[in-house]
Formats: C-alpha cells, structure tokens, sequence
C-alpha cells in the first residue's frame, strides 16, 4: 500500500535534440497507409505497423510531431475502469507501458507511482468499492483503502473532517503513474523514423477523397497523397475529418486546461484524483505539480481554457493539499478533446471502405497510446477488428451497446 518514493530515473539528464531523431522528408504521391494526425496515437500506431513489416506510411501533421494533446496533457497512466472493455484496452497499454522503453531503446521515464482516486460520501465508497471488484475480476492491481490508507499512501494530503468534501477513503492503483510525454512521442517518432516509415509535418489534410465508398487518397496543403488506406487519428479535430469523408461522428470537441508550479523538492509521492472536488495533482520528474481538472463546458477549438476552471481547481488542491498554498503556478495551457455521449472512445471501421477511425478518448487518450496503437496496427494490417477493440465501434451508438464510463472518466485524467 506504500508507493515507492519518487526518484529520478536513469536517463532524465540526458540530452534531447528531437529536430536530429527523424527525418524531415517530402511527401511521396502515394503510400500504402496514410495516418492522419501525427500525435502519440498517430505515432504509436506507426510504430507498431512497422513491427508488423508495414513500413511504407506517412504520418501527416497539420502542425509539429505531437504539438497537439500531446504536447499538452497531464501524463496520468492507469486502467482501473469498471468495464470490461475499458478495462481491456487500458490494461493492454499498461503492460506495453511496462516494457515501452525498451521496446523503443528510449527513456520515457515511466514512473509507477501509483494513482489514488478519493471517495468523499458514501456513494463514493459503495461505487469505488464496485470498481475495484471489477478490476480484480479483470486481473487489474486494485484495492480500496480508507482515510488513514490514503494518508499512508499520500501524507501530505488532508484527511481532517472539517472541509466541504471529507477524505472518506479511495480506490489505489500501485502500477499507475506517469510518463515523460514528449520522450514518449520522441521514441515512437525516432521507431518509426528508422524503419523507414515519412513522418510528415506541416502537411494539413484539407479534403478525402472517395471512390464508389472507398477512400483513395488525401488532399493536404503540401499536394494530393493516394493511399490503399487511411487512418483518421486527429484527436480533438475528428468530427472534422470526418466531415470531409461524408459522415458524422458522435463527438464533441471541448478545451482542456491544466497547469503546473514553480519547482518544489519532491513532496508529493503518487497521483491522487479526486471528482468530487474535480482536481487531480502529480508531480513531474523536474519538481513540478502538475494540476488538472474538467473539462471547459463549452465546445470550441481554442487551445486554451477558462479562468474559473483555473480558479476552482486552484481551490480544491489547495483543500486536499494545505502544503501547496504558497506555491506559485507557472503556467497553464489547454489542449482540444473530443468526448462521446459514453465517454468511451470510437475505433475501428467508418461507413467508408479502408477508412478507419480513431478518437473519442476525451480525456484519457495518454494513458491508452501504445495500447491503441498497438491495436490500430493490427486493424490497418489485417482489416479485422482487433478483439479488444470490438466494443468501441461506431455502431454501438445505433445498437446501444456503451460502454458507459462516465463514473470513471467524471475528472480529466
């Protein structure tokens, strides 16, 4: 029940200059596999396709290699969620997260610190305690412990009765924890850069081109791209790709900010989420805490939030964590998420042929990276759907088979 003590792990000093790791190419005229959107899905499921032999791809990018969502989320990893198919996928990725640096021969400073999330009623506790029967049901590391445990696991965290929202206990998940998200997309890039496979950057997909139902190749800012087939990976834009391919997707696109401090000594050991009070706080390899919550209510394609959001998270943290009321924020930013009325993500086949789709993580695309991309890989490869991907299709939302995760994805994470 004790997390290991956060500790810098081998390889944080070392120099990064990631304008050396890949290439810069043009694009060629035409490619077997063209994914759009050059994030960490993006990158990851080039990755894994390499493996598989599949190294003519592009990977085009609107903008620079993971300056997306990337660039900008709170690397939280877990896959303690209630459903079984949630709790598939995630766990796939977790395992690969185990093994991603050597599997790169890159460090990605994936630190299992575990990740605590905080029950503050009783309604909490019965449904915290649910989650955790699933999980152990699913083979996942879970356990609920109560106040004093969570203490145990987080000293520096308020467990006093006499705050809105009372520590009642929580849910904790030992081999959660974190990652250095640029190194993640570094590696994956630099993988599939060596084997061959174009990592095209500033290359914005303007139009899809279809074919009696086919799609046959991309219209982009640097000239057409004929493709055999095509994988729509633009997380927070997807709605618009689709658009261009004639269909409609089921999701809304929502800012996401979040923030971190000054450096501080290491203070804080784990992650520790909270819905009620809506915050969650790590933090990073450097010293810095690193400060989330929900997302903005509005939709919009701003990559930024609102004060107020900044201000009650502020406030909840600073609940939780009495330590931190003097620390000063050193700066904020927002990504762009596109939620699903389940909260779960849409993957696999479109209504068009060798089309296929990849979005709807909402706030918990990080964590999934080498799982989906893994999964991705083997759909583009095969054109069967992956078995731990059958339950995200699109279709579920004409059949009404969600997969409801509302309960766990309530808080960014």
């Amino acid at each position: 029940m004790t997390p290991t003590p956060v500790q810098t792990p081998p390889g944080a000093d070392l120099p990064q200059h990631p304008e050396f790791l890949w290439r810069n190419p043009e694009p060629k005229r035409h490619y077997q596999v063209v994914i759009i959107g050059g994030g960490g899905h993006g990158l990851a499921t080039a990755h894994y396709l390499a493996r598989r032999g599949i190294t003519d791809v592009a990977v085009l990018e609107k903008g620079w290699l993971a300056g997306g969502n990337m660039a900008r989320n709170t690397t939280i990893i877990r896959s303690n969620y209630l459903w079984d198919a949630s709790a598939g996928i995630y766990e796939h990725a977790l395992k690969l997260w185990e093994h991603l640096d050597e599997d790169l021969d890159y460090p990605i400073l994936f630190s299992q610190r575990g990740v605590l999330n905080l029950d503050h009623s009783l309604t909490d506790i019965r449904d915290s305690r649910r989650r955790v029967a699933a999980n152990r049901l699913n083979g996942i590391d879970a356990e609920w412990v109560d106040a004093k445990g969570a203490k145990d696991i987080c000293p520096i965290l308020n467990i006093e009765d006499n705050i809105r929202y009372p520590v009642l206990g929580g849910t904790y998940q030992p081999r959660g924890g974190i990652a250095k998200h640029d190194y993640v997309a570094w590696g994956f890039a630099r993988s599939a850069d060596a084997a061959g496979i174009d990592l095209i950057q500033n290359c914005e997909v303007t139009g899809i081109d279809i074919v009696a139902g086919r799609a046959t190749a991309v219209q982009t800012s640097r000239g057409p791209i004929t493709a055999d087939r095509v994988a729509m990976v633009g997380a927070g834009h997807s709605s618009v790709l689709a658009a261009m391919a004639g269909f409609r997707l089921p999701v809304q696109s929502h800012p996401l900010q979040a923030l971190v401090s000054e450096l501080l000594e290491p203070v804080h050991p784990t992650v520790v989420m909270s819905n009620a009070v809506h915050v969650y706080v790590s933090q990073a390899h450097k010293g810095e805490l690193v400060m989330g919550a929900g997302v903005d209510s509005y939709n919009g394609y701003g990559q930024r939030g609102s004060f107020h959001v900044i201000e009650r998270q502020m406030s909840a943290a600073v609940e939780l964590f009495p330590i931190f009321a003097r620390a000063h924020v050193l700066r904020t930013w927002g990504g762009i998420v596109d939620t699903t009325p389940d909260a779960s993500a849409i993957m696999g086949l479109t209504p068009v042929e060798n089309l296929y789709v990849n979005c709807g993580w909402g706030t918990g695309g990080f964590k999934a990276t080498p799982g989906v991309g893994h999964q991705m890989a083997e759909l583009i490869a095969t054109g069967e759907v992956p078995e731990l991907m059958r339950e995200f299709s699109l279709e579920r939302f004409t059949t009404g088979r969600l997969v409801d995760e509302h309960g766990a994805a309530a808080v960014a994470h």
